[in-house]
């Protein structure tokens, strides 16, 4: 007699488990808030500033030199050993710390608004993720941020740049208190100009600072993503091309930043150098059509050299230096949240 009990299928439940993509490695874990965002691009930014000074500040004497004094020096290895044989390495290093301090101050707060700057343009173009962006979009979230860092930059270029040109100003009989005010630091210089002036003293330049700085920054940032998204290998993503091909990136960026407004900051270093304490800062158009009429074009790109030689290496320690900070702090983000 046939079996009549009736069969029962038995099944095992399993419960349903997402499995994390590997391969997916530039997803968030988690919903990151904007204020983790700005922090961690604000430190990175830091960071890059320091990085970017340690790397270039010599040659960066040697380009404020030449830009501010051009008949003073044959060319630029003149003037970095003339500078050395006078002045020995702090003479080189002269205004390494408001260099310093503007570095830290202009990369922080750009580096903080370019990542607002780029959710700004993600929602104006209608995309999903900053990742997303083409190189031309990250150069006009770079523009946007460039005029925010101009407002920190400004004060600290202007004692930089005094300081670096002082023994020329004082050879030249243009500083009062003549080789002796080579002993005042940037602590001095600045309750100097606060002093006679007030805090309008200590922006002296800022239209020039932001004729240089918007358009400057659009380069900066357009040739440093364009550079990185060439390099990128097949298969991977612009955040997996290593090291070398990061500082190359970054090199290229500061390359095109330098070449596209070299004149303007040409201006901006005969402005706040030649504004002394208790006198009225030239116009800006009026201090580039002096040196065009006196000097003629090639003034104005007087320092080019070393200010290249600097700017490629020093550019690309500092994306670097960003790219890292921010890869470190997002993984402890991640693990941490």
């Amino acid at each position: 007699m046939a079996d009549q009990r009736p069969h029962i299928a038995i099944v095992d439940t399993v419960p349903i488990v997402d499995i994390p993509d590997h391969h997916d490695h530039d997803k968030p874990r988690f919903k990151r808030n904007p204020a983790a965002d700005a922090i961690i691009d604000f430190v990175a930014g830091c960071n890059g500033g320091i990085a970017n000074v340690v790397v270039g500040q010599s040659l960066d004497t040697v380009k404020v030199k030449m830009q501010t004094f051009p008949t003073l020096y044959k060319n630029a290895f003149d003037c970095f050993f003339q500078t050395f044989r006078k002045d020995g390495i702090r003479g080189l290093y002269a205004g390494t710390m408001p260099a310093l301090t503007a570095n830290i101050a202009e990369n922080s707060v750009l580096f903080c608004f370019y990542g607002v700057c780029q959710k700004l343009v993600m929602l104006s173009v209608g995309k999903h993720e900053i990742k997303h962006l083409n190189p031309l979009e990250n150069a006009l979230a770079g523009s946007g941020a460039a005029f925010f860092c101009s407002f920190t930059l400004c004060p600290t270029e202007l004692i930089k740049c005094r300081l670096q040109a002082m023994r020329e100003m004082a050879t030249q009989g243009k500083l009062e208190g003549g080789l002796e005010r080579l002993k005042i630091g940037p602590v001095g210089l600045t309750r100097e100009i606060l002093h006679a002036e007030g805090i309008r003293g200590m922006f002296k330049g800022l239209t020039s600072t932001m004729a240089r700085e918007i358009p400057g920054y659009f380069f900066f940032f357009g040739g440093y993503e364009a550079s990185r998204r060439y390099l990128t290998p097949k298969g991977k993503t612009k955040d997996d091309i290593g090291t070398l091909r990061t500082m190359l990136a970054g090199g290229i960026g500061g390359i095109a930043l330098w070449t596209s407004i070299f004149p303007t900051d040409v201006v901006k270093s005969r402005i706040q150098v030649n504004s002394t304490v208790g006198k009225a800062a030239p116009s800006f158009f009026k201090t580039l059509l002096q040196i065009h009429r006196e000097e003629g074009i090639r003034a104005l790109y007087k320092g080019l050299g070393p200010c290249l030689l600097r700017t490629f290496p020093s550019s690309g320690a500092l994306f670097l230096a960003v790219e890292v900070t921010k890869d470190v702090m997002y993984n402890v983000y991640d693990n941490v949240g």
